[in-house]
């Protein structure tokens, strides 16, 4: 059953999710390099980024890319957007997934400029469901 909303009281008595793959941190570029090698191969990836307070000065601080095996911290304060990572979201063989991906994109170019392909927006997708909540 598919709700159209769900109230805040609801989904604090939902079971809690847990990613059951292993979760790697990327402190430099040759770990990015090895990480991306892997993640070009898969067809669908899960991707969210975090930044520090959302101004106008902050830049992203973290990038999670995943897979269904294997997640990626990308702590771009250390790494930069480096180019293996850049060509990651540029690929469009590969269908990257999140929601508000439209504003992490927009913070990840203030990094470098890019051209993301293969992008699904969630709280797009699931208006054809009649999912009105877009958190």
């Amino acid at each position: 059953v598919i709700k159209r909303t769900i109230d805040k009281e609801t989904v604090k008595d939902l079971p809690k999710a847990a990613f059951p793959g292993q979760i790697h941190v990327v402190q430099t570029p040759w770990e990015a390099e090895k990480a991306v090698a892997y993640l070009k191969s898969c067809p669908l990836l899960g991707i969210d980024s975090e930044t520090r307070h959302r101004s106008q000065n902050n830049k992203v601080a973290l990038l999670q890319i995943s897979s269904e095996e294997h997640c990626f911290l990308f702590r771009l304060n250390l790494t930069g957007l480096t180019l293996p990572v850049i060509t990651l979201l540029e690929n469009p063989s590969v269908t990257k997934v999140g929601l508000s991906l439209r504003d992490d994109f927009m913070m990840l170019h203030k990094r470098a400029p890019f051209e993301q392909h293969a992008c699904i927006e969630l709280q797009e997708y699931v208006r054809a469901f009649g999912i009105q909540d877009k958190s």
